[in-house]
């Protein structure tokens, strides 16, 4: 629900003549502790109501038998107004003498806490509300962290309902000491401290008797005194890719500027790819071409002077001011899901209209906000927050919160639902120092084209396990079994590699680190240009496995040949067994204990156990789950 105050509808002010400050300010506060009240009194206080709207509602409240409320103005929705609480925001935009005013409802109930994320994200400053009578609650203490956590600097706060307690100057400072404590704690000073009863009227436009020991400024002239961050055309250029549109012989980009501008001929670069481009044209709705610039919050279409590969998730900027790209960021969080956030847990990370699945490598200082208690912990708990580091399975241009608000928040989903929020504090630094003008050269064949050919979509079957376990045996004969039903499969073998491609490596963790990447990134490039790549690598370190999975992303299929190591060393034709106990072989070689055993993979065989045409079966009726497979599996059995 949106109301709009006109310009000259403020009492005492002149009409709008020069160019006047917006300030977004989120208002929040346990349930039933006033905020819709103290909302409607203040469009009311300002002369902000659309004409005849206040006498409409309570001719509504008088027909259904019930007092008139000040929040109705609010609780626009039928269902809200049954339950009488808030269940969604609501912005509201209104003028005070010096201010224009975009006000932010969000809901103080602990199950909305998901809406109350995505209104205190817009918001440059917060108006906190507290029951004079009930005092500071754990949702009170958890709606201050989460604007700490949002990085909302400016908070006002309003204790409300004096009236229940006589506007009682010792209740009043009992309170204020409290809750100025708290948001100290968190780096926040208070900008205001304010006894009102917004029913009544006291506090909010004006100080009236009944407060008469009250020196400080009334709620409206607070916010007359909170600023706006700075300007979003200020900030470096963010434009997220949300689609690529084929019109003629134009392929326009769409997006909306989150922050800076752009014009025809600029220089961009697109994210994380570091691929370089000018812009030819800017494209808008309904007039198109555009000439001038185009600033924050404008949706607009682009087109570049040269082909180039750009996908949902991308972000453009000038390349001096370009994001940074990485596949490992640290944020922190707070978190919604009733199942803890654990170290180890796969969850789908959006970051503007990028999105990808992410690994939590780590967690700190999980807090929570309720008792403001820190402590070691390798979980965070519904409500409760804490810093995470998250391993993406993309890279992601992003930017330290403090750098650019509008691309340093984070959504976590898991389920299709919103888990968790926050900040994202720092990046760790990609690999390019600056972006590099190297232009892809894209296949000429469309994926659609392979897929008519081959019958299967383009993947990476990883076979990791221990030396001797049946991965080349398995890779070799799922190579076989592809390429004679039709397919494109080509076999990457580590030991192969290391003979080649990777002959330039040691075995140091470092080079086994760039031999497994290596191996991923060759992988991984079949995959995308419709092959299936069967990779068999002993792959024996669980980092380097997740760096393999990063760079493949979605095409990425991991088997675990998890034979035992009796049977691998009883089977071993190369006696790595016997040399690596006489110190014959490098450290690591993922013999014995070295070997780090997936957690989770697609799937895993023992081919101990199972004979090579049932564990094939296996592979394929996987890879058809999976939808790379596009036909009615057939007997193995018959092509072995």
């Amino acid at each position: 629900m949106n109301i709009l105050a006109t310009p000259n509808s403020v009492k005492g002010t002149a009409a709008k003549t020069t160019e006047r400050p917006q300030v977004s300010i989120v208002i929040v506060g346990h349930v039933d502790h006033g905020k819709s009240t103290l909302v409607g009194r203040l469009l009311h206080e300002t002369n902000s109501l659309p004409e005849g709207k206040l006498e409409m509602l309570k001719a509504v409240s008088e027909r259904r038998g019930m007092p008139f409320e000040w929040s109705f103005l609010l609780d626009a929705l039928q269902t809200e107004r049954d339950q009488g609480i808030t269940i969604d925001t609501t912005q509201i935009q209104f003028r005070t003498p010096a201010r224009d005013i975009v006000l932010i409802d969000a809901p103080g109930h602990a199950e909305f806490l998901r809406n109350m994320i995505t209104g205190a994200a817009q918001a440059d400053a917060a108006v906190l509300i507290i029951d004079a009578l009930e005092g500071v609650r754990d949702q009170t203490r958890r709606h201050g962290y989460l604007l700490h956590l949002l990085g909302v600097k400016q908070v006002c706060v309003v204790i409300n309902k004096m009236d229940r307690v006589d506007f009682s100057q010792d209740r009043f400072e009992e309170i204020a000491h409290e809750i100025r404590e708290h948001l100290t704690t968190l780096g926040v000073t208070p900008t205001a401290v304010i006894p009102i009863s917004a029913r009544d009227g006291d506090g909010v436009a004006a100080n009236t008797a009944r407060i008469g020991w009250y020196t400080g400024p009334t709620v409206v002239g607070a916010l007359d005194t909170l600023t706006p961050m700075r300007a979003l055309t200020e900030l470096p250029l963010r434009l997220p890719v949300q689609a690529i549109y084929k019109f003629d012989d134009r392929r326009i980009v769409a997006g909306r500027i989150e922050a800076g501008q752009l014009a025809p001929g600029d220089e961009i670069v697109i994210m994380p790819a570091g691929k370089i481009a000018k812009i030819k044209t800017v494209e808008s709705w309904p007039v198109t071409p555009v000439s001038g610039a185009q600033g924050a919050g404008r949706s607009v279409g682009i087109t570049l002077d040269r082909e180039l590969f750009l996908e949902r998730g991308d972000v453009i900027a000038h390349p001096a001011t370009a994001p940074r790209d990485s596949h490992r960021l640290h944020a922190r969080i707070f978190w919604l899901h009733e199942t803890p956030l654990k170290t180890g847990d796969t969850v789908l990370v959006r970051i503007g209209t990028m999105e990808t699945r992410a690994s939590v490598v780590a967690i700190e200082q999980a807090v929570d906000p309720g008792e403001l208690t820190s402590r070691e912990s390798t979980s965070i708990a519904r409500n409760h927050v804490g810093e995470i580091d998250l391993a993406l399975a993309r890279p992601a241009a992003a930017d330290p919160y403090t750098d650019n608000p509008r691309n340093g928040r984070l959504v976590i989903e898991i389920g299709g639902r919103i888990a968790g929020g926050g900040l994202v504090l720092s990046i760790e630094a990609g690999k390019r120092a600056a972006p590099i003008d190297i232009v892809p050269v894209e296949s000429a064949l469309q994926p659609e084209e392979r897929l008519a050919r081959y019958h299967h979509a383009g993947a990476v079957v990883w076979f990791t396990g221990l030396p001797a376990a049946g991965k080349s045996t398995l890779a070799r004969a799922l190579e076989r079994r592809l390429f004679t039903r039709g397919g494109a499969a080509v076999l990457l073998d580590g030991d192969t590699l290391r003979a080649g491609l990777n002959g330039d490596l040691g075995f140091s963790p470092a080079d086994r680190r760039e031999n497994i990447r290596r191996l991923a990134e060759v992988a991984a490039h079949l995959a995308r240009n419709g092959h299936i790549a069967i990779v068999a690598a002993v792959s024996p370190a669980a980092d380097d496995r997740a760096q393999a999975r990063r760079i493949a992303g979605d095409l990425f299929h991991e088997v675990y040949v998890a034979t035992s190591a009796e049977v691998c060393e009883s089977r071993d034709p190369k006696g790595h067994y016997a040399k690596a106990r006489a110190g014959q072989l490098p450290a690591f070689t993922g013999i014995g204990n070295d070997y780090q055993p997936p957690a989770v993979c697609e799937l895993v065989l023992d081919t101990a156990t199972r004979p090579i045409a049932e564990s094939l079966a296996e592979i394929e009726r996987m890879l058809t789950a999976r939808h790379v497979l596009r036909e009615e599996p057939t007997d193995f059995a018959a092509n072995i």
